[in-house]
């Protein structure tokens, strides 16, 4: 299990277009299930809704949780991913 911190920076948070994108994202890599928690609530990164319910804003800092297959190179793909989007 590998874990990594973000804080995001889009001015408008986890909206519902850049959650889309990270759960497309997330649903691409196969043979991982990843995890996004803020604070105590913790969320399948696959599921739209849960993501989005979250109510992550700009600034929040959040933990994503990568269990499965090649957990670092997953990792630090996701967390490229994220610099570059969020």
């Amino acid at each position: 299990m590998k874990s990594f911190e973000f804080t995001v920076k889009d001015p408008v948070g986890i909206h519902a277009r850049p959650a889309g994108n990270l759960v497309k994202e997330i649903k691409a890599l196969e043979g991982v299930k990843v995890t996004l928690a803020k604070g105590e609530k913790a969320v399948d990164a696959t599921r739209l809704l849960s993501v989005m319910g979250l109510g992550v804003k700009s600034g929040d800092t959040v933990t994503f949780t990568v269990d499965g297959e090649n957990e670092d190179a997953v990792a630090q793909k996701l967390s490229s991913w994220l610099e570059a989007n969020l």
